[in-house]
């Protein structure tokens, strides 16, 4: 194929360079009937590109193929059978690949580390999650994905499973054994989903972890927007083998998706694999190069420290690091990762990808030159030099590993469309939860619907907030008080749980 194509920006050309007249959606008729103050924040380049899809872009019967061909494209460009392009983000894309492969009340492994769509995914549908324990690193306080091993018991007690989901990378940038995983499941002639959203990037520079497809996943799941080039919103996913039919899995992201796409962010996705197809080697290249430099000038900032293969890595541990996400450890600093990251932010205009209790991340793109990267440098300087102003930091009460297990004593989809009350947070151990607590980002729920409350996790959750945590999906935000299910019904359901600390 011709990788220099684009359909999507082509289409666009000529639908502005024949001149349509729009008596169509959307109402701002190529901004003319937007208003001044809105053309000039956002640029008339924005309205321009939206346009459309099926009657404008292409027309009412989409004969021009222009999604088809864009698509074609990217399958081609990452070796894939099958891709679908999708303007609701992975958080779409990852619950059609779900429902692509169980039902209400039937069995799917999934890692606990998961994120929130996945959640939302089995409340949606009514599936039975199996977890799988991630791999703690007890004295980081840092889960990996779960290992093959972990996938292999966990189908010896659920023969019945449809199927598995795991997550990786993850946000930390630690990647699952993704091959042992596909041989488990393969065996048994069973799906593999990858939730491959931090990795857009993988399949175009060898130096990089192995990415889903080639690992041998059945479906993949992508978003354009985070390591990539793509606009907000914009998401792929993949798919390859026998196990998942393909026109099953374009219907379920049809029955969730939005009949009005975003050409903008199609365009988006289009433009992200021309690039890559034609420049990524090259530009993924020099940004590992740069990554390379900038984790050693980290390393050298007393009181930083920079993880890598030896600190992710192992037995017990990950299968390998995209290099990328620079996870930075500031412990030794006597502060949080809240404090660091607000003080970069207010101090030096710098927005990091995520904070915990003890880490920050900088994640690097091709996008990065030696510019972005000094300033951030600089920033940590300073950060190191003036620490003292963050100290003494707020505790945040991690549990051990073994408290950080909560049963599932019913279904997700159970919990949290049943009869609920909202108790005060000391009175809440003991009750079954109805709601996501996420600590975002990264967006991994540390209780979701479903899930026996603990004290400790509880605790967690508590010291976290006061330090600085952000609880986006909890009713309280400020978690005085916790939706629980009404009564103390625990119907038992067999599977545990291991979360990020």
């Amino acid at each position: 194929m011709d990788h220099a194509q684009a359909p999507f920006l082509q289409a666009l050309a000529d639908y502005h360079g024949r001149g349509r007249l729009p008596f169509t959606p959307p109402g701002h008729k190529q901004a003319r009937g937007a208003g001044p103050f809105v053309r000039q924040g956002l640029g008339d380049a924005v309205f321009l590109a939206d346009v459309l899809a099926s009657g404008g872009l292409d027309d009412r019967r989409a004969r021009g193929r222009v999604r088809e061909r864009a698509e074609a494209l990217m399958a081609d460009a990452v070796h894939a059978e099958h891709t679908f392009f999708t303007t609701c983000g992975s958080s779409l894309s990852v619950k059609a690949a779900m429902l692509a492969v169980a039902g209400p009340h039937e069995e799917v492994l999934v890692g606990r580390d998961a994120h929130k769509s996945v959640v939302s995914g089995l409340i949606l549908a009514g599936i039975r999650p199996v977890w799988v324990d991630p791999q703690w690193d007890a004295a980081r306080h840092l889960a990996h994905p779960p290992s093959a091993e972990a996938f292999e018991e966990a189908f010896r007690a659920h023969p019945g499973a449809r199927g598995a989901l795991v997550t990786s990378p993850t946000p930390y940038g630690s990647c699952a054994d993704l091959a042992g995983i596909a041989e488990v499941c393969h065996r048994r002639s069973l799906p593999l989903v990858v939730d491959e959203a931090w990795g857009a990037h993988l399949p175009f520079h060898p130096g990089l972890p192995t990415w889903a497809m080639d690992a041998g996943a059945d479906v993949c799941v992508t978003s354009i927007h985070k390591m990539g080039s793509g606009l907000e919103q914009g998401s792929v996913f993949h798919l390859q083998g026998d196990l998942i039919e393909a026109a099953a899995l374009a219907s379920r992201a049809d029955l969730l998706g939005t009949t009005s796409p975003s050409v903008l962010i199609l365009a988006g996705i289009d433009g992200w694999r021309r690039q890559m197809a034609l420049h990524g080697r090259e530009l993924l290249g020099d940004a590992l190069e740069l990554a390379a430099a900038v984790r050693a000038d980290i390393e050298l900032i007393d009181g930083l420290h920079v993880y890598d293969r030896a600190d992710c890595t192992g037995p017990g541990l990950a299968a390998d690091l995209d290099p990328l996400p620079v996870l930075i450890d500031v412990a030794a600093l006597g502060t949080t990762g809240y404090r660091a990251a607000d003080w970069l932010r207010e101090h030096h205009r710098i927005d990091l990808h995520l904070a915990d209790h003890r880490r920050i991340s900088a994640q690097l793109t091709h996008a990065d030159d030696g510019r972005t990267t000094a300033a951030l440098l600089a920033a940590l300087g300073e950060l190191a030099h003036r620490a003292g102003e963050l100290r003494p930091a707020p505790r945040v009460l991690v549990p051990a590993p073994e408290e950080l297990r909560l049963e599932q004593v019913c279904l997700p989809r159970e919990a949290y469309f049943g009869p609920v009350e909202d108790v005060p947070l000391d009175r809440a151990a003991g009750r079954v939860a109805a709601e996501m607590l996420t600590p975002y980002p990264p967006g991994i729920p540390a209780t979701l619907p479903g899930e026996l409350l603990t004290a400790p996790v509880l605790d967690y959750l508590r010291s976290g907030v006061e330090a600085g945590m952000h609880l986006p999906d909890a009713v309280d935000p400020a978690l005085r008080t916790v939706r629980v299910r009404k009564g103390t019904d625990r119907r038992s359901t067999p599977g545990g749980s291991g979360l990020q600390g």
